[in-house]
């Protein structure tokens, strides 16, 4: 397996893959407008589509494929997930109705599901607890390129040759990456039998105890549970700017496309290589890092949405809004995973991702396109404004449970095994 030699070149590979995957997920985000129209659907539906389907997806997949990458080759797993979801993502510009979208984005999700378990295996078994934050980071990166890049498309590209054609030309792209990946190979079967993961039920138990018995982490995971609610406001992002701030929307998708590339990215590095710093002199570590990113960026990302638009306030709000998530990515990530032993990571970031698409992307965007359409029947003033307001606030909430976290390592840390030293 000479590619684990270079941990660098495997980092920059995973980034583009994430890369590609997160603007095959986000690519309707771009086009809500256009897709809303096109496929003559409602805001609650649109939020089904941007939510609850990956849960559907996800409960199917998420735990099988996580339980599967800590036993078995994960850059096979990665191949076949990355077919899958670009397989699927040309079909989803076939698509005629709401139905067949549906249909066409749960297997997108399918095939995305088996890409960040293996990925944080992968890292955590490349790097150093005291450079995982950093490699976090920068493979978490992949987020705000892609949903910046997924804005852009649809500014320029999608503008020019329609939504269809970009779904198209990002499925055959996909494709031709998995068939690359089928060449790199990573055997795990000659690994004693107590580095691999159990089999999948028993895996599964194991992990639960071990989130029941570890307060730090338990406490990290609903922290990093809760501050995706700030992705439910960013998907209903432009309608509002749209609709309630009276922005034209191609203008307003590039420029939250190049806002997001820039802060976004911005976040995932510093979150990641500040976080690591911070961690070693800070008495919580990665938890404490966390708790005071959100801390800092609070105020503005809540004054944003009332600011008048581009005033300095409406844009300093609007970059601490794309800065925090990707921020809690590097150094979040870098925490839970220090806290997990070694043949239980894909397993547990698998389910993480479970509780995020659950609780957060799924549940919050159904429950947001529901309640901006109720609003708006009632005849209630700003809708989307409350939205998006709301779902800042449930975000912040999540300081809570980083500090709390912070708190429960520094207990621990008085008989800390090495694997907490990094934390």
């Amino acid at each position: 397996m000479f590619w684990k030699k270079s941990p660098a070149a495997v980092l920059a590979s995973l980034l583009v893959i994430h890369l590609l995957a997160q603007i095959d997920r986000n690519m309707l985000l771009g086009f809500s407008p256009q897709i809303i129209a096109d496929l003559h659907i409602s805001n609650a539906q649109y939020g089904f589509l941007v939510g609850a389907v990956w849960v559907l997806s996800y409960a199917c997949s998420v735990v099988f494929l996580g339980s599967l990458a800590d036993r078995f080759s994960r850059t096979r797993i990665i191949a076949a997930g990355v077919f899958v979801w670009s397989l699927c993502t040309w079909a989803s510009g076939q698509a005629q109705s709401f139905e067949q979208m549906v249909l066409a984005r749960f297997f997108v999700a399918c095939g995305e599901a088996a890409l960040v378990p293996a990925t944080i295996s992968l890292l955590g078994e490349l790097f150093s607890a005291q450079r995982r934050g950093t490699a976090m980071g920068i493979f978490f990166m992949g987020i705000p390129l892609g949903i910046g890049v997924s804005f852009l498309l649809a500014g320029t590209f999608g503008a020019s040759h329609g939504w269809r054609a970009t779904f198209h030309a990002l499925g055959g792209v996909g494709v031709v990456i998995a068939l690359l990946l089928t060449r790199f190979k990573d055997d795990r079967s000659q690994m004693p039998a107590h580095e691999r993961g159990a089999p999948i039920v028993q895996q599964i138990r194991a992990v639960l105890g071990l989130l029941r018995h570890h307060p730090a982490l338990s406490l990290m995971v609903a922290g990093f549970v809760l501050f995706h609610f700030f992705f439910v406001g960013l998907a209903f992002t432009q309608l509002w700017l749209v609709k309630e701030r009276g922005m034209d929307a191609a203008a307003i998708a590039s420029r939250i496309g190049m806002l997001q590339l820039a802060f976004g990215a911005a976040g995932s590095v510093v979150g990641g290589v500040l976080g690591d710093r911070m961690a070693r002199r800070l008495p919580g570590g990665h938890a404490t890092v966390t708790a005071l990113f959100v801390a800092v960026c609070a105020v503005p990302m809540i004054a944003y949405r009332f600011a008048t638009p581009g005033t300095w306030v409406f844009y300093t709000g609007m970059c601490a809004g794309f800065f925090l998530p990707m921020a809690l990515y590097g150094a979040g990530n870098a925490g839970i995973v220090n806290l997990t032993p070694p043949r239980m990571r894909s397993t547990l970031a698998s389910f993480n991702m479970l509780c995020i698409n659950v609780f957060a992307l799924s549940i919050g965007n159904v429950v947001a396109g529901w309640a901006v359409d109720v609003m708006a029947a009632h005849g209630v003033v700003q809708p989307l404004t409350r939205v998006v307001l709301a779902s800042d606030i449930l975000g912040i909430a999540s300081v809570i449970f980083f500090a709390l976290a912070a708190v429960a390592v520094v207990r621990r840390r008085g008989a800390a095994s090495p694997v907490l030293a990094g934390a």
